[in-house]
């Protein structure tokens, strides 16, 4: 591993971190699933996978079959529109009548499929994950040359960093959570991020 693969692994990190670490649906929910302590590694592992293999298939070329078939594209955008303003509806009502909330419990459990087939809408059903990661990314992965899966590569190891701090880190914040005002707060939070992203998309 020379210089430039170097280079181009911590060109990749940055901006693989770079494009995940931002206030998004995909992050709410490992945050929220942290601080209940819930399923935490099956989450991080799907995001991670997840992003691993769009990774690889922007750094493969596969963002030119949205410049083919850009009515892909299309359907996941309404897809992904309709399941966030869901979720959010969901969210918001959790906020507005809340349920006995603790940071390390809650009333109703979430089960480990339904957590996971969130975790895979919320990731597969976002068109911005396929411009950013697919389009964007394996675009400048492609301009390092024989060094583009080094790029993949340091891109992959932001992601898999990310998710599990933010996973796995947010049992920091459960002192704050143990009051249920701030699981409202959360929840509401999470509400208007949901529904924000749903009508960008659209719009």
């Amino acid at each position: 591993m020379d210089f430039t693969a170097i280079a181009a692994a911590l060109a990749g990190l940055g901006l693989g971190l770079s494009l995940i670490v931002a206030i998004g649906a995909q992050n709410a929910f490992v945050l929220r699933q942290g601080l209940r302590r819930e399923h935490v590694l099956p989450v991080v592992l799907v995001c991670a996978v997840s992003d691993a293999v769009l990774i690889v298939a922007g750094v493969a070329g596969a963002g030119a079959v949205f410049a083919v078939a850009p009515d892909v594209l299309t359907v996941v955008t309404w897809a992904g529109a309709i399941f966030l303003v869901g979720y959010g509806v969901l969210a918001a009502r959790r906020a507005i009548r809340p349920t006995a909330l603790a940071a390390g419990a809650s009333s109703v459990s979430t089960p480990l499929a339904a957590a996971v087939a969130t975790c895979l809408a919320l990731t597969w059903l976002n068109p911005h994950v396929y411009l950013d990661t697919v389009v964007l990314l394996g675009s400048i992965a492609n301009t390092h040359g024989g060094d583009r899966w080094w790029f993949g590569a340091g891109a992959t190891l932001g992601s898999v960093l990310w998710f599990t701090a933010l996973g796995f880190g947010a049992r920091l914040l459960q002192p704050v959570f143990a009051r249920p005002a701030a699981w409202r707060v959360l929840d509401g939070v999470v509400a208007v991020v949901m529904v924000v992203i749903a009508v960008s998309l659209v719009v």
